[in-house]
């Protein structure tokens, strides 16, 4: 199991999205959790996120998986796997330790092998993200925020920029962690043969809320009423839009937000979704109720899907928001409810009386069926 050394809700108080900062030792004695062989392999996967990063002399070159690692060069490349978490077990231990940050903001944990010299170039990212320093040493750099630097286009996949004098000027070990907020330019290049390891939080945007809100409205059927006016006046200026239409039509938009239980659906749906792809393996034969009661009877555990995002409100911990869809159980089942979304793994000792429910064992047995849990051999 992996511990910070430091104080989190210290580091949130004083970093959290306000400086970038270096953790050094903030794992001790850290292993990595997966090998370069293991890691190689994902990225050859089809279904697997992954890219090949490399420089030759002033020249970029990036392709994007399943990768093939025949006739590599020597030194200067480095190839990254996404969402890894979902793919490897041992390497999502690393995220729990972060968990005291609210999960639906966790995105992902991005592995990156790289030989010497092997980096993606100065850039900017808009996400919170802990760097973990594996085997290896990695040089990295941290710049100022600020809204004027300038753009350079090495290679059509890479969004750099030409520069940045550093405000952080540090060579990471293994187990030292770099915080970097949204914003900030930074710089990393194996100075040997290392693995790194990104945990990633991101926020939605303004706009991806409204596109994700105009697909929930269409999917649901709200708001399909026109426009009515029976006291619409007359007028000689025919182009115009009068402020009393203009207020009724931006009274319309808003009255689609009037529906406070329906937001928070759509809410939990949308924060559920996840945005990479999932191991899911559908349980064939599909379970029965009974078998699901007796395999947590005899003591068994089910583990959740590495990367499934699941989620409740405390108001109404009986219902769950699970990869895009929406839950429910009786009241009485709230505990066990909550206990899925806030723990990995379920147990009868942690479920206690709870397991006896045949409602939660139902749908615990349907989130089986899916792939969403699955038995632990």
């Amino acid at each position: 199991m992996y511990q910070l050394t430091f104080s989190f809700e210290a580091f949130m108080s004083e970093y959290w999205q306000k400086k970038p900062t270096v953790i050094k030792g903030g794992f001790k004695d850290f292993v990595d959790p997966i090998s370069p062989d293991e890691l190689a392999g994902l990225a050859m996967e089809e279904e697997v996120d992954s890219r090949y990063i490399a420089k030759r002399g002033n020249k970029w070159e990036v392709s994007h998986g399943p990768l093939s690692f025949d006739n590599m060069p020597g030194d200067n490349w480095s190839f990254v796997v996404q969402a890894a978490n979902h793919w490897h077990e041992g390497a999502a231990k690393l995220v729990t330790p972060f968990r005291q940050l609210p999960s639906w903001l966790f995105d992902d944990l991005m592995i990156s092998y790289s030989t010497p010299g092997g980096g993606v170039g100065p850039h900017i990212d808009q996400y919170d993200v802990f760097i973990i320093q594996g085997s290896g040493k990695r040089h990295w750099r941290v710049g100022p925020k600020k809204d004027d630097y300038e753009e350079e286009f090495g290679h059509p996949a890479l969004r750099q920029i030409k520069g940045f004098e550093p405000i952080i000027d540090e060579i990471l070990e293994p187990g030292d962690i770099l915080y970097i907020p949204p914003g900030y330019p930074h710089d990393g290049y194996a100075i040997d043969t290392s693995m790194s390891y990104s945990v990633g939080f991101r926020s939605p945007k303004k706009q991806e809320l409204l596109s994700s809100l105009a697909d929930f409205v269409i999917a649901n059927e709200m708001g399909d009423v026109h426009y009515h006016n029976p006291d619409l006046p007359t007028r000689t200026n025919s182009g115009a839009i009068l402020n009393e239409e203009y207020q009724d039509l931006e009274a319309m938009m808003r009255s689609l937000l009037a529906h406070p239980h329906l937001m928070k659906q759509w809410i939990g749906e949308h924060l559920s979704n996840s945005r990479h792809e999932l191991d899911i393996i559908s349980a064939e034969p599909p379970w029965q109720n009974s078998e699901t009661y007796q395999f947590l009877e005899n003591g068994e555990t089910m583990k959740r899907l590495g990367g499934l995002r699941a989620f409740y409100y405390p108001e109404q911990p009986y219902i769950l928001y699970i990869n895009g869809e929406r839950f429910e159980l009786p009241e009485e089942c709230s505990f066990a409810a909550t206990y899925l979304c806030d723990s990995e793994q379920v147990t009868s000792a942690s479920l206690g009386k709870q397991l006896d429910h045949p409602a939660f064992i139902a749908l615990l047995t349907q989130l089986v069926n899916l792939g969403y849990w699955y038995p632990v051999e």
